[in-house]
């Protein structure tokens, strides 16, 4: 309550964060997480190679497999990692402020573990062709890296844990409660060979690109890739299990408005026979190409890297939805409201205590302003007036066109928590709500733009 309201009325500020952190992930998981290991591993293979003619070949495909990972890990990856905090830090401050609190240790080694990555990446990038006489030095060098890059991974896996089921830390408030939160292990066993499923499936389409004219190397190497794949595969099947087993119920009951959103919940089922369809597809040609004797078609080299980019972004959707109502579970809703202050909010209402609303009592006269100041704290984190996830859209879609009655929604508002779990309680005081359905029907009857802080400025209440 103490920050002004960024606001994105088309874009969405939800969708903002997810463009970024999907992509971070898609990135992360694959080229960092799972790629580094996958080349040391290449590297390895081809310096046990007794031709100095084999040895070079395979050292140049992984090379070659190393400057993409390095170049798009280094450049969007980064950028993309900043983006994240830069985002949340503007669209929900109390929400990064409170991980903040009570993870600030373990994010301090992270960024201690990330900028050694950084180091460890460039100096193994840059001296691949200084250390060609001492191979195995070299190789030691991408086993450190790739410890560095599972571990930055595996601190930030506790804080996505945390948000989603804080356990023993709401009422032992510290960090290793927050840490070993119940969600914490069964995600690490299910992201790490996930990611190294998801490395092996994107080396297998770079095998097949560089190495398109050399039969033999490009038979050696996707066998060896899909076999790594294969390993990884039974992991991940238990690690998902086990992650799975492990949610509470109430994120269970969400999922399947989670995975095809609420007008399409009825193919929840169809959905999940098309997820396994496509693993089954990616360990097919895993199994295929692990036998080293028939050439991967180069199309088919793409599929599984396709369909566990699509499934891991999918996930990463499904992951953010069904914690809500809650962006830190139990803990404070994806309003931005602590659950604790809910009873001081329902009594005195949200905009006595908001520092730069221009309403603190409501009137007559401000009604409609105060119901526009109420729907911008309290709403705009997940919806818009127009845009994505439009508050247009989706009361059309209960009450038709309009006009909308004011008692309808006053009343529909003061239930929705009940009605639609994943929707936070409305927060403020009886008044308030009385003031946000005026404001709705007067939206719905003459529209309005939404600017937030950055476009419009702030100023205190006089």
């Amino acid at each position: 309550m103490d920050f002004p309201v960024f606001h994105l009325d088309f874009l969405n500020n939800r969708f903002l964060i997810a463009i970024i952190a999907v992509l971070h992930v898609l990135i992360n998981h694959p080229l960092a997480v799972g790629g580094l290991p996958l080349i040391t591993l290449l590297e390895w293979w081809g310096s046990k190679k007794k031709s100095q003619d084999e040895m070079s070949q395979w050292d140049h495909l992984a090379y070659r497999i190393l400057f993409v990972f390095f170049i798009i890990t280094t450049t969007l990856g980064a950028m993309t990692g900043v983006g994240i905090w830069l985002s949340a830090s503007l669209i929900n401050p109390y929400a990064i402020g409170s991980l903040i609190r009570v993870f600030f240790w373990a994010w301090f080694v992270e960024w201690i573990v990330f900028v050694t990555e950084v180091c460890l990446i460039l100096a193994y990038f840059l001296t691949w062709k200084k250390l060609l006489i001492d191979k195995a030095k070299h190789i030691r060098l991408g086993i450190i890296l790739s410890v560095a890059s599972w571990i930055t991974m595996s601190i930030i896996v506790a804080i996505l844990g945390f948000m989603m089921d804080p356990g023993n830390w709401r009422t032992d408030r510290s960090l290793i409660n927050g840490i070993l939160n119940p969600l914490y292990l069964p995600q690490l066993a299910f992201r790490t060979p996930l990611a190294m499923v998801m490395g092996g499936a994107v080396g297998l389409g770079f095998v097949n690109l560089f190495a398109r004219h050399q039969r033999s190397l490009r038979l050696e190497a996707s066998a060896l890739i899909s076999r790594w794949m294969i390993f990884w595969l039974p992991f991940l099947a238990v690690g998902g299990y086990w992650y799975y087993h492990r949610l509470p119920s109430t994120m269970i009951g969400n999922l399947a408005v989670a995975n095809t959103t609420q007008e399409f919940a009825n193919w929840y089922h169809i959905l999940l026979v098309t997820i396994v369809a496509g693993v089954v597809s990616a360990f097919a040609v895993a199994i295929y190409g692990s036998l080293g004797r028939f050439k991967i078609p180069a199309l088919v080299s793409v599929v599984p890297s396709l369909i566990l980019m699509g499934l891991l972004a999918h996930f990463e959707r499904v992951r953010e939805f069904i914690r809500k109502p809650y962006a830190i579970g139990g803990y404070l809703y994806s309003n931005g409201f602590r659950e604790e202050d809910y009873p001081l909010f329902k009594k005195d209402g949200i905009l006595k205590h908001a520092t730069y609303s221009s309403v603190k009592t409501i009137t007559d006269q401000n009604k409609i302003l105060a119901g526009k100041e109420v729907f911008m704290l309290a709403c705009t984190r997940c919806h818009t007036l127009n845009g994505i996830n439009s508050i247009r859209t989706n009361i059309t879609a209960m009450y038709g066109p309009g006009p909308w009655s004011k008692d309808q929604l006053s009343n529909y508002i003061g239930v929705m928590h009940s009605t639609r779990r994943y929707m936070p309680p409305f927060p403020g005081s009886p008044q308030e709500l009385d003031a946000l359905a005026a404001y709705l029907v007067y939206f719905g009857t003459y529209g309005d733009q939404l600017p937030g802080a950055q476009s419009i400025g702030t100023k205190l209440a006089q």
